[in-house]
């Protein structure tokens, strides 16, 4: 699949979990479902949000199967693969296309402080292991390793490698990514509360994690971007902004998952040692769906 099928409101999909605390593919195909039916342009599926990082590869296979299994074929998946060992990473890889999902995707290896020479090798390594497109994940504020525009202008040799989701507050970085890889190149703009800013720099779409809590505004942006309704899309990208603002100030994890819940879909606590939502906090989650219910009924 090539980057261009891969475009608009790419839903980075929560982790799942039952009341033990075990991965619950069956409720991460739910969610997936939801997703869809919401009208979401993609899925996301292991990564920052999905807290690929803190489940092991074989809960990582069972979630993705899962996940391809109900909704595979109907819109693209991408499978984050990023791992801390390299033989991890080139596993899930490997796994993901036997699965069927549409790319790859993985953060650069972390903690200990990798050269480029060293990233380079990790991310090839993943890449020689299937034959599905390749998405680099650059997070630096996560991974402590940052792309830059001449490292990636080197990466791109290797014509597998077709975009780079860019977490990172500077859409000038955005649009330096955009002019290093080409027309043909996909960015995906990461920090949600600029959607539309990432948009309007070049961005093919993004890949986020509140947007699974309230799709339908993510898709208003887009919307409105498509018919050229700038104006429009602001004002929903403002509206995003204030409830993301709440939610940070909650608890990233534990506020987003409890706001998915409300909607239908309980995906568990996040797994430990990230906080699971205080109890104090569930009035103002409350309040904060109850503003965003309202939000979506002035938007469909």
């Amino acid at each position: 699949m090539n980057a261009k099928k891969m475009e608009g409101v790419i839903v980075a999909m929560n982790s799942c979990y039952d009341d033990r605390g075990r991965v619950a593919p069956e409720t991460a195909a739910g969610l997936a479902r939801w997703l869809v039916d919401k009208g979401v342009n993609g899925l996301y599926v292991g990564g920052g949000t999905g807290e690929g990082l803190l489940q092991s590869v074989e809960e990582r296979q069972a979630v993705l199967e899962a996940v391809i299994g109900e909704c595979g074929g109907e819109i693209p998946i991408i499978a984050h693969v990023g791992a801390m060992t390299t033989d991890a990473g080139a596993a899930l890889a490997g796994h993901a296309e036997k699965a069927g999902a549409d790319a790859v995707s993985a953060v650069p290896p972390f903690y200990y402080g990798y050269t480029e020479a060293a990233v380079r090798s990790h991310w090839q390594a993943i890449m020689d292991s299937c034959a599905l497109p390749f998405i680099i994940y650059n997070v630096p504020a996560s991974t402590g390793f940052a792309v830059s525009p001449e490292f990636l202008s080197s990466l791109c040799a290797d014509k597998r490698l077709i975009g780079i989701k860019t977490t990172s507050f500077s859409t000038y970085e955005l649009e330096q990514f955009k002019a290093v890889g080409g027309e043909a190149f996909a960015v995906y703009n990461g920090p949600d509360q600029q959607y539309l800013a990432g948009r309007v720099m070049g961005a093919s779409g993004g890949i986020g994690g509140t947007y699974g809590a309230m799709p339908e505004l993510f898709l208003a942006i887009e919307r409105a971007y498509r018919n050229g309704n700038i104006e429009e899309a602001r004002h929903w990208q403002i509206i995003v902004n204030r409830v993301i603002t709440e939610i940070r100030a909650l608890g990233l994890f534990g506020t987003v998952k409890e706001l998915v819940r409300m909607r239908g879909i309980d995906c568990g606590a996040p797994r430990l040692p990230l906080p699971p939502l205080s109890p104090d906090a569930l009035p103002r989650v409350h309040k904060l769906h109850e503003q965003i219910m309202n939000e979506i009924e002035r938007a469909i």
